[in-house]
């Protein structure tokens, strides 16, 4: 039997004899509730029969009391008086009267003793003979006891000797030799034929002593007072007077001889053994004769409804205990089951995580590898002389062939993700920059399509910030990207600011929209939107009237951007709320739900017209979440949609942004610093989005809604005093520009230099969106400046345009042009076990002036790196056969350990200084996933340079290991 079987029975088992304990129990109490009963039954039997049997015999003493008094007074008034004070009226009308005080008795009488020797004389003073209960004449005999008198209820007994029965012979002979009142055997009574007995009491002369002996007893007798007994009347009548008479049956019993008791009360026993009985012992006063009552239940007491309920009751909660333990048994047999089936799950499923990362390893690398190869020689093709037609062709495959590989690390981002391997780096960087970056790569497509593209950063947002640069970047570009390529007219609108002034702002917004549903949003006279571009948005956050609320009351200055506010709380925390704005097609109502959906497109059409895999925004929701986010969005179809993301970041430390090392862009040039500009746009925010980016370089910006105004600021009216310093630029926007103002407006700026009201004609910047704005306005421009403007672009611009020297930056550095002196001269070892690899990682290293050595195996590799080399770095292979990268790498460092060692001991003897070598090794492999990072570093490597190469990842890998080693070892 398997082990469930064996459990199921142990169970059935145990459920039997839970049930059987289950009756027992039950039982028992049912017996016990039983017994109980039938003990207060019998206790209540009791209490009836002693308290029957006390009333009795006290009536019984009561009467006996009253005989004796009764005694008492025939020998004080009849004995020896003469005449006699009691003759048979008087003795009549007195028991009569007094016969209350005798309920047992049915009448009394009184017999005096005559001796033979007195009868004649007796007989003549009464004037009758003595007979016998025959009525015959009494026979001669030593003494007589005639009655003389008697109650008239027994006056039947009038004239009879008493001594001529045997039986009262008996009783007279006992009472008068006792002293106390006698029985007789029961028998039937004349009149009544009731069983009855006669009570004896004697009558003693005045004077007898209490402590009298038989013999003087017997000389002092002078009569005897007796009664007859109607026990079944008397007693029927003491008995019905108690309450519960109806519930028993009571016998009295004469029981002086005990092997044959006499009844005188009450109906024979039933047949059978009688379950509850009592006898109580009756006491008469006569000690010649013992009486008892006998008490039983007229019917068997009735079992109480409780000693079936409640024995029912246990049972049944018995078994419900018995069958809620059962089910939590098994349930905890089905839990137990389950977690062991979860923990085999569990263990199949880790199994095949651990198979999906090696397949993706697997796949990543078989994938990457020939892209590799084919991006590498598209690479060194477009490095030779090609027609136009052919680099073309090249660079058109070239593209293609990064756009793969953009997908296949989406793939790859997004199987991270899920088996939760993907992990956050944490270094500063400068997020203005970083933003001017992502606009950048968009440029070329919003120009093509004439949409406005800006970024705007709030001022109270920190410079710079710790976080992980390259996955907010992806965040951003998948948004941005989105945003493009959905949007054909109006603009896409970048705005960072803190999380905590985004929520000031949108309780200013009184008139919010909803996801689909127009809102109430404010005009221009014209009837344009007040946005970027002019045109509406899905929500109000970027309409002037709300957008103000996030820039500052003064212009800011460099001093300020360079000392950031931020620093007055260094490395705290800091949330910013990023939000993506488009006026394109929006999104539809039902397909709003599953935008976030891996894989899911928002109709058909969409893929259809726009491209793309519906990978990016799931990717770019987890990414938020990773950096303790949200990401939400709000769309209008038709109108467009805002997408808003959060992430918690960390403010940075001053000194961390001059880390050249781990910096994504070059700083911006200080020779701008305290220009001025007027800045000529009838759009506020566009306007301040211009004014924010110039304002990074230093220069102090006017902005005016119309040329008029820009004149009249020019030439100081209005009270406007900048006339007093020199204006070097005039920016205009081409939306308000006119050609047949050309000749106007130079006239006009000539007519103000020769009236001395400017000392030198400030520069005319036409800030266009396309191309073709450049070809209609730009003739009378000193230079055009091509949308999206971005800090760094405007600084080129105006060096050209102003001739300004900009000072040689130390830190150009950290450019990835720099490679080339970076590894210029340096012995580098490339092992690959693909040819094609080999040539592509040797082209591109050779192009930044690097000596190549190749090789095409682990095992050549640890032969070449025998102590002591010559080598500077190793890009080594992750997936090589015989010796793959990892082995090889701990091999390498097993034999830089050892000769460390040897040199230690020998500088230590020589009494120099010791320098570890430690020769940088690069994993250069097609695996992008955590695991194979994790295993590159468990073996010995240094970094991580994924296939194929791009220059700005190698600048990274080689400016932090090679060259920092070296300078180092120095």
């Amino acid at each position: 039997m398997g082990k469930p079987e064996a459990r199921s029975g142990w169970r059935n088992a145990a459920a039997a004899a839970w049930v059987l304990v289950a009756v027992a129990c039950a039982a028992a109490f049912h017996w016990h509730l039983r017994r109980e009963t039938m003990d207060r039954a019998e206790e209540r039997l009791v209490s009836m029969c002693e308290e029957r049997a006390r009333m009795l015999q006290e009536q019984f003493g009561v009467t006996v009391n009253h005989v004796h008094a009764l005694a008492i007074l025939i020998s004080t008034f009849h004995f020896e008086k003469f005449p006699s004070a009691i003759d048979q009226d008087t003795f009549a009308k007195y028991t009569a009267r007094t016969s209350f005080e005798r309920p047992l008795l049915n009448g009394v009488a009184y017999a005096q003793r005559i001796f033979h020797h007195e009868r004649e004389m007796f007989e003549n003073q009464q004037g009758w003979i003595m007979k016998t209960m025959k009525r015959q004449a009494a026979p001669p005999q030593d003494e007589y006891a005639p009655v003389i008198f008697s109650q008239d209820t027994v006056s039947y007994l009038a004239r009879i000797d008493m001594m001529s029965g045997e039986e009262d012979r008996e009783n007279i002979l006992r009472a008068r030799a006792t002293g106390k009142a006698v029985l007789t055997n029961p028998f039937r009574l004349l009149g009544s034929n009731h069983l009855g007995v006669v009570l004896t009491f004697a009558v003693y002369r005045p004077g007898l002593a209490a402590d009298a002996s038989v013999e003087e007893r017997v000389e002092a007798t002078a009569g005897y007072l007796g009664g007859a007994f109607d026990v079944e009347s008397l007693v029927e009548n003491l008995l019905s007077k108690l309450a519960g008479n109806q519930d028993i049956v009571v016998n009295v019993y004469d029981v002086t001889n005990a092997s044959e008791p006499m009844a005188m009360y009450g109906p024979q026993s039933p047949d059978g053994k009688v379950s509850l009985f009592h006898v109580s012992t009756l006491d008469f006063g006569d000690p010649f004769r013992a009486h008892e009552m006998r008490c039983r239940y007229r019917q068997k007491p009735p079992l109480p409804w409780s000693a079936i309920t409640n024995p029912l009751g246990t049972f049944v909660i018995w078994m419900l205990v018995g069958y809620i333990i059962c089910a939590a048994w098994s349930r905890y047999d089905k839990v137990s089951e389950d977690c062991r089936k979860m923990e085999e799950l569990k263990t199949q499923a880790e199994a095949a995580d651990v198979a999906k990362s090696q397949f993706l390893a697997t796949v990543s690398h078989e994938i990457r590898t020939p892209m590799n190869g084919v991006l590498g020689m598209l690479d060194m093709l477009l490095g030779t002389d090609l027609s136009m037609t052919q680099k073309d062709y090249a660079q058109t495959a070239q593209m293609c062939g990064r756009a793969l590989i953009t997908l296949i690390n989406d793939v790859l981002d997004r199987a991270k993700i899920e088996a939760g391997k993907l992990e956050l780096e944490a270094v500063p960087f400068d997020l203005r920059s970083l933003m001017d970056d992502v606009i950048s790569l968009f440029s070329s497509k919003s120009r093509e399509k004439c949409i406005e593209l800006a970024v705007f950063v709030c001022d109270d947002v920190p410079k710079v910030v710790i976080g992980d640069p390259w996955r907010y970047r992806q965040i951003l570009t998948n948004l941005v990207g989105n945003a493009v390529k959905f949007t054909e007219r109006g603009h896409v609108f970048v705005r960072v600011c803190l999380a905590e002034n985004s929520k000031v702002e949108a309780n200013q917004v009184l008139n919010g929209t909803m996801n689909g549903k127009d809102g109430k949003v404010e005009t221009t006279a014209n009837g344009a939107f007040n946005t970027l571009s002019g045109f509406q948005a899905a929500d109000e956050r970027n309409n002037w009237d709300y957008f103000k609320l996030l820039l500052s009351d003064k212009e800011p200055h460099m001093d300020e951007l360079e000392c950031d506010r931020s620093y007055q709380n260094d490395c705290d925390c800091v949330t910013l709320m990023i939000s993506i704005e488009d006026t394109g097609v929006g999104i539809p109502l039902h397909a709003q739900d599953r935008v976030f959906t891996p894989f899911m497109q928002a109709d058909s059409s969409t893929s259809r017209n726009y491209g793309g895999t519906g990978i990016g925004l799931s990717i770019s929701k987890c990414l938020a979440e990773l950096m303790g986010g949200q990401i939400s969005f709000t769309s209008r179809p038709f109108v467009g949609s805002t997408f808003t993301f959060s992430a918690v970041l960390k403010r940075s430390c001053k000194d961390t942004s001059s880390d050249s090392k781990r910096s994504l862009s070059e700083a911006l040039p200080t020779a701008f610093k305290g220009m001025k500009a007027i800045l000529v746009d009838r759009r506020p925010v566009r306007g301040a989005v211009t004014r924010y980016h110039l304002n990074r370089l230093g220069i102090v910006v006017k902005v005016v809604n119309n040329l008029s105004m820009g004149l009249q600021t020019l030439a100081g009216q209005n009270g406007v005093k900048e006339s007093r310093e020199k204006l070097s630029m005039l920016f205009i926007e081409s939306d308000i520009w006119r050609p047949e103002t050309d000749i106007l407006l130079l006239n006009r700026l000539h007519e103000l230099k020769n009236n001395g009201q400017v000392h030198e004609l400030p520069k005319l910047v036409l800030l266009v969106t396309s191309e073709a704005d450049k070809d209609r306005y730009g003739s009378a421009f000193d230079i055009v400046m091509y949308k999206p403007i971005r800090a760094s672009t405007i600084a080129s611009c105006l060096q050209q345009l102003l001739k300004v020297v900009m000072p040689e930056r130390k830190d150009n550095q950290n450019r990835p042009s720099f490679l080339r002196s970076l590894l210029i001269g340096k012995n580098i070892l490339i092992v690959d076990d693909n040819k094609v690899n080999l040539r592509v990682a040797a082209a591109a290293l050779k192009k930044y002036g690097a000596k190549v050595h190749c090789v095409e195996s682990g095992k050549d590799a640890v032969s070449l790196l025998q102590q002591p080399h010559c080598f500077d770095a190793c890009f080594m292979d992750v997936q090589m056969p015989e010796m793959d990268g990892f082995e090889a790498t701990r091999q390498i460092r097993q034999m830089e350990v050892k000769a460390n060692e040897e040199r230690k001991a020998l500088d230590l003897m020589e009494g120099s200084t010791f320098v570890e070598s430690h020769l940088p090794v690069l994993a250069m492999t097609a695996d992008v996933i955590q695991a194979t990072y994790e295993e590159c570093i468990k073996s010995g490597m240094d970094g991580y340079v994924s296939k194929p190469f791009d220059e700005e990842q190698l600048y990274q890998a080689v400016s932090r290991l090679v060259v920092g080693t070296k300078e180092s070892a120095v």
